[in-house]
């Protein structure tokens, strides 16, 4: 058996190649006759994202924590850490500001076969630096188990995505229901529109990358497909979006149970 995975240039070029497939096949998975080809490739468990809003300043009690911080303490359970050194996604785009430095962080013991070409071996305080640097980057981060060719069921990731080049981000207005499913927004986070403070200026509707968003008698809306993502709370000029979150323990264990459900990680499912 060989050592390790994959390098960087052979990823590169993996995901050179498949991109284009990824994004007609989010693109058609709600066509119909064609989602039924489409939509098993997004079913769970291969594929599941939450949301973490690593990034803005919530509604909360002076005694529960930021959601950063909640992912803070999600890493330090963990032992296996690995931070890649650049963003698959901004890298394949081309990107050319600093956030393409700001890659994933793989977590399990299936990052031991993780070529040295991504990235290195991190302790808890590094990976929680990268996940603040994340934030002041503006950044959502994903906690996402996806579907690679290392053993998956040992691997979880924590990506950090912008809106105009992520590979989960972009491409999800139209979507099939697998595709919708994988995208779980997390239990405990709430976000609503303050009437009063809402203009109708309907950036929000456009930045909105599952749609969820819609206007009614000239006011914003927030539909039952939100993701909880919190974009919407950083565009709002009028700062008329409210997102709250439970307390910091509740919202641990909700994501601690995401990943019992679809992996196996030491120090998160015993």
């Amino acid at each position: 058996m060989l050592k390790y995975g994959p390098g960087k240039k052979l990823v590169r070029f993996m995901v050179w190649l498949n991109w284009p497939v990824i994004k007609a096949g989010k693109k058609w998975s709600a066509v119909p006759v064609l989602k039924w080809i489409i939509n098993p490739f997004f079913k769970r468990p291969h594929n599941e994202l939450t949301s973490i809003p690593i990034s803005i300043n919530v509604n909360l009690p002076k005694s529960v924590a930021l959601p950063r911080t909640v992912l803070e303490k999600l890493v330090s359970k963990i032992d296996d850490i690995f931070i890649l050194d650049e963003c698959i996604c901004r890298a394949h785009n081309h990107v050319a500001t600093d956030d393409r430095r700001v890659g994933c962080i793989a977590l399990g013991p299936a990052i031991k076969r993780m070529h040295p070409s991504h990235g290195r071996r991190a302790s808890t305080e590094e990976a929680i630096a990268h996940i603040r640097r994340a934030g002041e980057f503006g950044l959502i981060a994903n906690v996402a188990h996806v579907w690679i060719g290392l053993n998956f069921r040992q691997l979880m990731f924590i990506c950090f995505c912008d809106d105009t080049n992520c590979m989960y981000r972009t491409h999800m207005k139209s979507r099939g229901p697998n595709l919708d499913r994988a995208f779980k927004k997390l239990p405990g986070v709430t976000v609503r529109v303050d009437r009063k403070k809402c203009d109708g200026c309907e950036l929000c509707v456009d930045k909105c990358f599952v749609s969820a968003i819609s206007m009614k008698d000239g006011k914003a809306v927030i539909g039952n497909d939100c993701k909880g993502c919190g974009r919407c709370v950083e565009v709002c000029p009028r700062h008329a979006i409210i997102l709250t979150l439970d307390d910091e323990d509740k919202l641990l264990r909700q994501i601690e149970d995401r990943i019992r459900q679809v992996a196996d990680i030491p120090g998160i499912t015993g």
